[in-house]
Formats: C-alpha cells, sequence, structure tokens
C-alpha cells in the first residue's frame, strides 16, 4: 500500500519525483523519500510524514537526471526516517524502493546476511542487501537484482538504482502495480499513471514476474529467465482536472459531489445507440449459465456486494453468496457445481481478493472483475471486466465508487435478467435518472448535514447505525465511512440484532442513525428505535418520502425501494465528512488507512 515514482531523462529529476509522489500520497502517508542519481553519486532524502516535510528535507542545490522516489504505509517497521524508503545496502552502491510484503525475509536474512547490521526493521532492507552481496559475489547487477527476485516470496513492486551504472533504472513486479512510462528522451516508473501524468500519458503494462531495464532511451522486459518480452504501450485516459481538488477543500467533498454525474455517466455507458442497457453477451451468458454467483470483496466494495446480492436475487433469480475475500482465501466454503465469482475493488490492485482470483483460476471457474480502474490487475487477469466510470477517486473514504459498484450492480443484474427472459417490473433506466436528480438534491444540502454532524457528533466516542434488509447493508457503510475518518467508534447493524447484546452498550446521549426506507420493515425499525430510546439513546431518524413521521431528522428524496442505498448513503457519506472536520481529523488521509490496499 505505497506509492512508487522513478524517472531517468534529460530534466531535473528532483521536482518530477516530489510531484509524483504528491500524486500517489493516497497510497501511503506515513514517510516519503527520493533518491537522485548524479555524477556525485546518489543523494538520499527521506522524512516521517508526508510530502510536504518530505519537501523541506531536500536541498535545492542538488540536481539529477535519474531518481526514484516512495510514500509509505508502514507494513514492517514503525513509521519513522530509518524505516522511511529509499534503502541502500551497506556501501551504499544500491539504492531502492519497493512495495509489497516479503514474506521470507527473515529467512532470507538468515541465510544470506548474517554478517551485515540491519539499519532498519524492514523487509525492503533485505532485498537490497541481497543484491550487493551477490554483486560482490562477482554477478552483474542485473544478475545480482534477477536472482535475488528468483528468492523472493511474497508481493513487491521494485525500484533500484546502482551508483556504478548512471544510466538505468532497474524495476521488477510481482502482485504488486507498476508501470513503466514512456516518453520523448525520457522513461518513468509509475505505480499509477495519474502520478507521472505530468510528463507524459503513454504507459507499459507489467505482469507479475517480469524485470525491466528502464534507460532514457529504452525499455526492455524480461522475464525472470531472461526471455524479452515484446509489448505495446497504451494511452492513459485521465484528466488532470479529475485529480485535482480545484476550489474544493478536500478530495472526499469533491467526490461527494460528483455522484450524480457519475450517476449519469453510468447510465450513459451501458446505454446502446437505440437507449437500451448493454453488457457485454459473454458476461450475461456467464451469469445466466451459472447456478450461484459469489461476490468476493473488501471494505467498502463489500457493502456494495451485500446490495448487490440483493439486486441479482430479486431481478435476475440468480442466487448470490458474499464473501469477505480475505477470509474467503483461506477458507473457501463448499462450492456449487456451475459457481461465477464477481470480484468487487475500487482500485483492481486489493491483495487480498487477488489472492482468491488467482486460487479460483486454477480451478477452472469463470471469474468477472467490477472496477474502476481499466488495465488493473484484477481485471487483466479475470476473464470480464466491467468498470464503474467514476474517474479516479483519490479520498481514502470511498464515495463515489460505492455508489457506482451499486448503479452498475443493479444495472447489470437487469440486464441479464431480461436475456433470461424474467420481465422486471420498472424500468431502471428511468428510475436511475431520478436516483442522479435525488442525489442531487442531497449534495445540495450540505447545511442540513453539517448540522446533523454537530448536533449528534460533536462529542460523543462512539455511534450506532441500524437499519433491516437494504437499510442494514447501507447502515454498516454508514458506519465504515464515520469511523474511518471521523475515528468515533461506530458499528452498524441489523435493527432487530441491537436487542441480542448491542443494546447493553446504550447509554444516555448514545446517537443512534436509523435509516427508514424499506416500507415492509419500517415499523420495526422504528421500533427498534423506541427499544433504545428507551435506554438513554439519541435518534437520528433518516426516512424515504412517504415514510416520514413527525419528528424524523431528514427525510429523503423518494426514489424505487431496490435503489434506495444509491440514496441514503449520500447524507452518512457528508455526515461522516463533517463530524471529521469538526474533529480536526485529516479527511483525506486518514491516520493508519490508504487508498489502494495492495498488501493482504
Amino acid at each position: 500500500m505505497c506509492g512508487i515514482v522513478g524517472y531517468i531523462g534529460d530534466l531535473d529529476s528532483k521536482e518530477i519525483l516530489l510531484k509524483g509522489l504528491e500524486k500517489l500520497e493516497y497510497r501511503g502517508y506515513d514517510s516519503a523519500g527520493i533518491a537522485v542519481r548524479n555524477e556525485d553519486g546518489v543523494t538520499v532524502f527521506k522524512e516521517k510524514g508526508r510530502i510536504a516535510d518530505l519537501r523541506l528535507a531536500v536541498e535545492d542545490d542538488v540536481t539529477a537526471k535519474t531518481g526514484i522516489g516512495h510514500t509509505r504505509w508502514a507494513t514492517h517497521g514503525v513509521p519513522n526516517q530509518l524505516n522511511a524508503h529509499p534503502h541502500q545496502s551497506a556501501s551504499g552502491r544500491y539504492t531502492l524502493v519497493h512495495n509489497g510484503v516479503i514474506e521470507n525475509y527473515h529467512l532470507l536474512q538468515k541465510e544470506y546476511l548474517a554478517d551485515i547490521e540491519m539499519k532498519s526493521d524492514t523487509d525492503t532492507e533485505v532485498i537490497v542487501q541481497l543484491i550487493e552481496k551477490f554483486s560482490k559475489d562477482g554477478m552483474t547487477t542485473a544478475e545480482a537484482f534477477r536472482y535475488t527476485l528468483e528468492l523472493l516470496h511474497g508481493s513487491y513492486a521494485i525500484a533500484l538504482l546502482d551508483a556504478e551504472e548512471a544510466q538505468t533504472i532497474f524495476v521488477a513486479k510481482n502482485k504488486s502495480p507498476l508501470l513503466v512510462g514512456l516518453g520523448d528522451d525520457f522513461n518513468v516508473v509509475a505505480s499509477d499513471a495519474m502520478a507521472m501524468l505530468q510528463v507524459t500519458d503513454q504507459y507499459v503494462e507489467l505482469h507479475d514476474l517480469e524485470m525491466v531495464i528502464v534507460k532514457k532511451e529504452s525499455v526492455e522486459i524480461q522475464k525472470l529467465d531472461g526471455t524479452v518480452v515484446e509489448r505495446d504501450s497504451y494511452t492513459a485516459e485521465l484528466d488532470m482536472s479529475d485529480i485535482e481538488k480545484g476550489t474544493y477543500p478536500h478530495y472526499m467533498l469533491k467526490e461527494i459531489d460528483e455522484q450524480p454525474g457519475v450517476m449519469r455517466k453510468i447510465i450513459q455507458a451501458y446505454q446502446n445507440e437505440q437507449g437500451e442497457l448493454e453488457i457485454d453477451q459473454d458476461i450475461i451468458t456467464a451469469l445466466n449459465e451459472a447456478d450461484r454467483l459469489y461476490i468476493i470483496a473488501a471494505g467498502t466494495s463489500y457493502h456494495a456486494g451485500l446490495v448487490g446480492k440483493e439486486y441479482f436475487e430479486k431481478i435476475a433469480g440468480i442466487p448470490v453468496e458474499v464473501h469477505i475475500s480475505s477470509e474467503f482465501g483461506y477458507n473457501m466454503p463448499l462450492l456449487s457445481k456451475k459457481p461465477l465469482f464477481l470480484f468487487i475493488t475500487q482500485s483492481g490492485e486489493t491483495a487480498d481478493s487477488r489472492q482468491v482470483l488467482v486460487k479460483i483460476k486454477k480451478l477452472g471457474h469463470p471469474t468477472l472483475t467490477l472496477t474502476n480502474a481499466k488495465g488493473s490487475t484484477l481485471s487483466r487477469e479475470a476473464d470480464h471486466t466491467l468498470l464503474l466510470h467514476a474517474g479516479p477517486e483519490i479520498a481514502v473514504a470511498s464515495t463515489k465508487a460505492y455508489t457506482a459498484q451499486i448503479a452498475v450492480l443493479a444495472i447489470t443484474a437487469a440486464v441479464a435478467a431480461e436475456k433470461a427472459g424474467r420481465k422486471a417490473d420498472f424500468d431502471i433506466v428511468h428510475e436511475m435518472s431520478i436516483v442522479a436528480n435525488a442525489v442531487q438534491s442531497l449534495v445540495d444540502s450540505k447545511e442540513k448535514m453539517e448540522q446533523i454532524a454537530t448536533d449528534f457528533l460533536s462529542t460523543t466516542r462512539n455511534a450506532f447505525f441500524i437499519g433491516r434488509n437494504l437499510d442494514f447493508c447501507v447502515s454498516m457503510e454508514g458506519a465504515l465511512k464515520l469511523k474511518e475518518i471521523s475515528y468515533i467508534q461506530a458499528e452498524g447493524f441489523a435493527g432487530g440484532e441491537l436487542k441480542h447484546g448491542t443494546i447493553a452498550l446504550i447509554e444516555e446521549g448514545t446517537p443512534i442513525f436509523a435509516l427508514a426506507t424499506q416500507k415492509a420493515v419500517s415499523l420495526n425499525i422504528r421500533g427498534n428505535v423506541k427499544e433504545v430510546v428507551a435506554r438513554g439513546a439519541n435518534p437520528c431518524i433518516i426516512a424515504m418520502e412517504g415514510m416520514e413521521e413527525e419528528g424524523d431528522t431528514l427525510v429523503l428524496p423518494n426514489v424505487h425501494p431496490l435503489l434506495t442505498p444509491l440514496v441514503s448513503v449520500i447524507p452518512l457519506q457528508l455526515i461522516s465528512y463533517y463530524a471529521s472536520l469538526h474533529r480536526g481529523c485529516d479527511v483525506d488521509k486518514p491516520r493508519n488507512l490508504a487508498k489502494s490496499v495492495t498488501v493482504e
């Protein structure tokens, strides 16, 4: 869950690297560093904290045309300057940045490096020390790098500088994302294309277990056996304005506001020229031939998957199981005879989901990825892909990707139902247009959401979210949003489950956010609210228009009952945003978290 950049060319690399790291800070912000190489050798600057702290540490008078950089989310070793990347070998000849986890680093250290005093607590330092050891044994840098890679067990994206080989950056990848960008008389390395969009939009995808020799005038991709691989570049279809905050104080607020537009874009993207919904026929065939759909996801994507289960079962008539990817990979249940696996992931790089994908492919089952990142690992390795069309999401707390996932799941279920001869009882295109308008009205009501955050969350240490049916799914997402950015301990529950233990936690003034958008269980959830109010809770009832009662805190615009999660989540996102803001938290970069979870 770290970010890597590299540059080799004719320009001063220092500012290019720093700007690139700023674009990757969503991947990790415990510490950061750069290493630049000029005629005087390699100079390393690194600091605990944000890229802004690193900028202050970088010396203005140092110029260099080659460099690598890294922004860190700690996995091995506490966040401090010593554990920050880049790491150097004992002699200082080799300098390396790394994303991923080396599972056997202790064994490698014991077997090969017993006489080397480590300067850090990281698994990364073992890699660079191994490369130096093997080069001292007579190998060239390329040979030492390749031999080291063959010893590593785990995930890695690596960029390496050799102080004695000025015109090269050595690069390798396995399970962790990494790209090489192409330019005129320069080339770059990046974990994400947006990092180096400042200098190029032409990129080459790297596959697992590949090593790359990057020079300013050439890029050579090799398999670990030395076989040269030819691969065409692609154009990164990103708009710089999409990844800038503009006039917004935070990315999260910008991305909340973008949701009405995302809804409309999704409708347009999945319509043909006749205005009919259209999904790749191979995907629909796979869905309708499956006897069970297994949705694999984590975090916010898992919550979207729970909503998707309702759509595929109620609209398309396909049985569905939803599993947390980190659990499924190591505790696979008994599978049906003709399963289809759907992986939901914003980044397309989620390590927990990918390890499930690898296992499922070995079993020979068909796979489908729903992602926001075209060309990402899970997209490339699955049999089929559905894109979210949400645009880049930078804030760690997912908002527009969540609603985009639900929207695409609804459309896919509707198309699958139609192709299977099941007549839907509503026009999903029309209803999604109503949803887009409803979302717009809610994002335009920020003052109301801010007041709710003030009234209910100013001093509390915990909060509960309750709902039933689809509202229960949204309650879990609302609780996740609140706790991850405001640090208020929050949990989402099925309303009826409160009295099976959790009601013991209710104290005088405890905030309870109750969703009431499902008519069949509206009276039940209101009964649950009365139960907690009798114990001193402070209730915030968010009800759908037509189901509201006197005293409700917020009334949502009316939409189709199955599509209410697209609307009811909006106030929960905004309430969480303002709770975080008022508590002085870092909204876009909450502590201990990173956006793209690329380690298991």
